[in-house]
């Protein structure tokens, strides 16, 4: 591939994991003997598409962490830089932007950056593929897959209010990905604005999100995976066990 640009993948590991009800984050409980954390690295490490990772955790205690027993370790020798997020997602993805602003090579600045949760372990190549295919064509692109169930837009008092076409409803997950220059762009006119739109009450919940409010760029959705689930609950953590029990045979 000769004419790919720079790949860099920001992976997020700075979340507490509270629904996890454990005093572990839950980026580091084990699967298989190895920290979830690892298979997201492990897979940006290992594809060919990715040029150098960043890293994002939870504290300064956890940078030593990782450094020593997941990047020296494992030999992830893609892993350009470990930094400490921030109180909300977007606040930890934005730095990373910086990271990749301020101290990466000048490829980096003008390529793609792919954002993903560190509590996804199972982005698979194919998934890599399909999004880099979508973001040369359209600059911005989610992994998603198309609900399977009938989704109920309830009211405030739990009634169901209205049902939505389910073949236009899809579920997002990650990697996003976008070109750098727009996606620093956008989050660049995110805090610029900051007490303007808290005020309004919005929540920012995904980089899409951003893309979507702070620029006229429209966000290509892309095939993921069923199998592409961000280990929230205990019982997310048994299923991502068994798939990747699967995946490794």
């Amino acid at each position: 591939m000769p004419d790919k640009k720079f790949c860099t993948a920001v992976v997020l590991a700075a979340g507490q994991g509270k629904r996890m009800g454990t005093n572990v984050a839950k980026q580091y409980l084990k699967i298989g003997g190895k920290p979830l954390l690892y298979y997201a690295l492990r897979a940006f490490e290992q594809s060919p598409l990715i040029d150098a990772i960043v890293l994002v955790v939870g504290s300064m205690e956890q940078i030593s962490w990782c450094q020593k027993n997941l990047v020296d370790a494992c030999g992830f020798s893609k892993v350009d830089t470990i930094t400490v997020g921030g109180r909300e997602r977007y606040d930890s993805v934005y730095r990373a932007l910086c990271v990749i602003a301020d101290d990466m090579c000048g490829q980096a600045k003008e390529g793609y950056v792919f954002i993903h949760d560190g509590a996804r372990p199972l982005v698979t190549p194919e998934i890599l593929e399909r999004c880099l295919h979508e973001v040369q064509q359209h600059e911005a692109c989610v992994a998603a897959m198309p609900v399977k169930d009938t989704i109920k837009l309830a009211d405030e008092e739990g009634f169901a209010q209205s049902t939505p076409r389910r073949d236009l409803l899809w579920t997002v997950q990650t990697p996003q990905t976008f070109s750098f220059p727009l996606i620093f762009r956008a989050y660049q006119e995110m805090m610029r604005t900051r007490a303007q739109w808290e005020r309004t009450g919005l929540k920012i919940t995904d980089d899409a999100m951003v893309v979507e409010t702070f620029t006229d760029r429209k966000v290509k959705l892309t095939e993921g995976s069923y199998e592409n689930i961000k280990v929230t609950t205990p019982e997310d953590l048994i299923l991502a066990g068994a798939f990747l029990t699967g995946h490794d045979r």
